[in-house]
């Protein structure tokens, strides 16, 4: 099979199964150089051997391109400081050889690697490998000039801003999985990730909405463009999205988070071509129902600040709003549920967990 098709095959497989490796190795400057014995990374590019590629299996290859990719994302010669470039440059290899080798992956031969780094960070490595060299268990070598000479000022410079550039593509990878609980073992070594148990109630209300939110397909009547020509298509019919907004309005409730909570729904339905929106105020009796078609801004006036019953809002529902899908209600939580669950569905919008006899609790935390 032709290299560049193998290349090619290796980059999808990683991005299908490490997803996180393969979205950075995606950006990552592949150069052929057959005057190196297998493949290195300089922080900005990954070179490699023809021949050697030639020999790997896709998961070897998967591996090495993983191995770039992690190098392009730490911005080695900003983090280097007084270290000895090549040195640093073998620790972090290590380093991450062993976070590859953690998540499963197969490991070329060639590639650096030892049990003995286990778990280190590779400030730890460097320190032992420096121990070693002095020592004499280690000789130490020099890819390049780079390394043992003072480099030109401006092309160092250069290089140190081209290394961030891809170290933020890198973070803001790594922040984006880490919310879907996808980062790899052992990532903490190297960045510090957002990872989280709680997802973000923004997203989590997004999610809610969208669901919800779509425009229907009809065959009947069919899409007139295409009549003329024997094609029946269905037509797109733009159903406006019914929502209900419950508001408890005890004195318990945080105005902060319900204005916070409002704005972004706001915002969301903004985006929304055509909707209605019934609005309840209600602590343990409903005080208000107003209703708000597209564009008009949601706003709500808290009346009450008695105790707290979710009954009647149910209970309202169930008589003036039957067509109801979704229903969220702002809430500390602290009420009368009702006996019993609802058809449609419901999304508590509180500022802490709690336990609820039906419907998906948003934390807005």
């Amino acid at each position: 099979m032709p290299l560049n098709k193998n290349i090619s095959q290796a980059k999808a497989k990683l991005l299908v199964e490490y997803p996180l490796f393969g979205t950075i190795a995606s950006k990552l400057q592949l150069l052929q150089n057959d005057d190196i014995e297998a493949f290195k990374s300089n922080g900005i590019s990954l070179e490699y051997n023809s021949d050697f590629f030639q020999k790997l299996t896709l998961n070897e290859m998967q591996f090495v391109f993983a191995n770039g990719a992690m190098h392009a994302s730490l911005a080695h010669e900003s983090r280097k400081n007084s270290r000895s470039g090549w040195l640093w440059q073998l620790a972090t290899d290590y380093a991450i050889n062993d976070m590859l080798v953690e998540n499963g992956m197969d490991r070329p031969y060639q590639a650096h690697y030892s049990k003995r780094f286990s778990g280190l960070y590779a400030e730890e490595i460097y320190a032992e490998l420096k121990e070693d060299i002095l020592r004499d268990e280690l000789e130490y070598e020099a890819d390049d000039k780079e390394d043992v000479q003072n480099p030109d000022a401006s092309n160092e410079k250069e290089k140190i801003q081209d290394e961030q550039l891809f170290e933020e593509f890198a973070k803001a990878t790594i922040d984006k999985e880490s919310k879907n609980e996808a980062t790899p073992l052992g990532l903490d070594r190297f960045f510090i990730t957002t990872k989280s148990s709680k997802i973000d109630w923004r997203d989590e209300l997004r999610v809610a909405l969208d669901r919800f939110y779509r425009d229907d397909y009809a065959h009947l009547p069919p899409n007139k463009k295409f009549l003329h020509l024997g094609i029946y298509l269905p037509s797109t019919i733009s159903q406006r999205f019914k929502l209900v907004v419950a508001i408890d309005s005890s004195g318990s409730i945080d105005e902060g988070l319900l204005d916070e909570f409002l704005s972004e729904l706001n915002f969301l339905c903004s985006t929304i071509p055509s909707y209605q929106i019934d609005l309840l105020v209600c602590d343990d009796t409903i005080h208000s129902h107003q209703t708000f078609y597209s564009g008009e801004i949601l706003e709500a006036s808290i009346k009450g600040g008695g105790a707290t019953d979710f009954r009647p809002v149910f209970e309202f529902i169930k008589e003036k709003l039957e067509d109801t899908e979704l229903l969220l209600y702002f809430s500390d939580l602290e009420a009368k549920f009702p006996d019993e669950a609802t058809s449609y569905s419901v999304k508590w919008i509180a500022p802490k967990e709690s336990q609820v006899p039906f419907g998906e609790i948003i934390v807005l935390n």
